[in-house]
């Protein structure tokens, strides 16, 4: 009896989590990564790819993108967003616990879970809330939302009320094994500030968020995460003051990890100088000196992850004066071009690029992805990196518009994206 099979032909592979860089055939049978090279016995091959010249990956895992359902549906949704993340190469998606209703208890997750089954072109995620309604008193029922199908917990931007509730939540969390993300801020130090604390904000005359804002809350977790013995993951750094620490940390071999956001790796506070509210972001565009210490962190393997903080915004969203406007970018599309930006500017290998987007994030929370395998998901990204593009307001994919990279040039472009073996999005082909 034959079968049935997809072959990807000549294309580079690139899977660093196994270390291969070659250029060879791929076989895909039933969703799932049949052999390289050479097809198996009996297999009918019902699909070719021709990827001559073209770099196949693992398909790319955000460990933060936001689609708004349920609850804002009215901005994005589910559709929406995971038909964008497929056009940028991404097959996972893990979505914060802000949604409305918040992902507190099992129910909440089972319709989210029940909704991404809907037709979508993205395996979604969710991540559970740290504590009841997100308003840092109360513990969540982490181990129901962990049964239920949470892959982490994380109290998203929303402070815990104090000390003494973040190690209870840790000390829990460490019970379970379950991973606890972090964003690090101290509210009191944050304070009214709306950007990076420094001479620029001060010549705008605009509120500052100081350094040490993230720095001191970075120093309380990592003794708490020591005390408790909890796996952290820090979410978004912004300082070097604070991926310097960690470094310290790991050496030290304490089990925590971190992401930084695309755009932080690119961008600083003097992105900011013309008032443009697209780049009024959560954690702020900090330093030069901040973004240099952060490119080198991950370049280290200190930061094993980038990832989109994707958060669309209605089209008003960015049109008031800046302390006015909401914090966020729309970031899925280009995640992949950033990290490969940091290839053409020397910070990077490619092969470390992919993997700061696949077997990185994926290796954080323990999730099946970001590789190539035989016998694992056929989750897999096919892009051209000599294709040059410019990133036009008028072809985002998705709900959200709000990003300050419209006019960017950038030179790597996704041609397919394949979920579970199966084409969720082609080139120049309608969707």
């Amino acid at each position: 009896m034959t079968v049935k099979s997809t072959r990807i032909l000549g294309g580079r592979l690139i899977d660093p989590a196994n270390g291969i860089d070659r250029v060879c055939d791929i076989y895909i049978h039933n969703g799932r990564v049949a052999s390289f090279d050479e097809p198996p016995a009996g297999l009918e091959i019902q699909h070719t790819i021709d990827a001559s010249g073209q770099i196949v990956c693992p398909g790319l895992v955000d460990l933060s993108a936001r689609m708004r359902e349920p609850g804002n549906e009215h901005i994005a949704t589910i559709a929406s967003e995971t038909a964008a993340a497929a056009r940028a190469g991404i097959t996972t998606l893990c979505c914060p616990p802000d949604t409305d209703p918040v992902i507190d208890t099992p129910a909440v997750v089972t319709l989210l879970l029940r909704r991404a089954k809907r037709p979508s072109r993205a395996r979604l995620l969710p991540i559970g809330a740290l504590t009841q309604q997100l308003e840092g008193e109360h513990l969540s029922e982490m181990v129901a939302l962990k049964r239920a199908g949470c892959v982490a917990m994380s109290n998203a931007y929303a402070p815990l009320a104090n000390t003494l509730v973040e190690r209870r939540a840790l000390e829990y969390a460490a019970t379970f094994g379950i991973t606890a993300i972090l964003r690090p801020e101290d509210r009191h130090l944050r304070n009214d500030g709306y950007v990076h604390e420094g001479p620029v904000s001060a010549r705008l005359g605009l509120p500052g968020i100081p350094e040490a804002a993230e720095s001191v809350a970075v120093a309380r977790d990592l003794a708490l995460a020591e005390h408790t013995g909890c796996r952290i993951h820090f979410h978004l750094l912004s300082s070097g003051t604070a991926a310097r620490m960690i470094e310290q940390a790991q050496q030290q071999r304490l089990d925590v990890s971190a992401n930084v956001a695309a755009h932080q790796l690119h961008l600083t506070e003097m992105d900011i100088e013309e008032f443009d509210s697209n780049c009024h972001l959560n954690p702020p565009l900090r330093s030069l000196a901040d973004r240099e210490a952060l490119r080198q962190a991950v370049a280290r393997g200190v930061i094993a992850a980038i990832c989109s903080d994707h958060q669309p915004l209605k089209a008003d969203a960015k049109e008031a004066p800046f302390p006015s406007t909401a914090t966020g970018i729309s970031g899925l599309q280009t995640l992949l071009p950033l990290t490969l930006k940091l290839v053409h500017e020397g910070v990077l290998s490619l092969s470390d690029a992919i993997a700061r987007v696949t077997c990185g994030p994926a290796n954080i929370l323990g999730l099946p992805y970001g590789r190539l395998d035989i016998g694992s998901t056929a989750d897999i990204c096919i892009f051209d990196p000599a294709r040059h593009w410019e990133l036009k307001r008028e072809e985002l994919p998705g709900n959200g518009a709000n990003t300050p990279f419209i006019g960017w040039e950038f030179q790597g472009q996704v041609t397919h994206t394949l979920l579970e073996g199966r084409v969720v999005y082609q080139h120049d082909s309608q969707p």
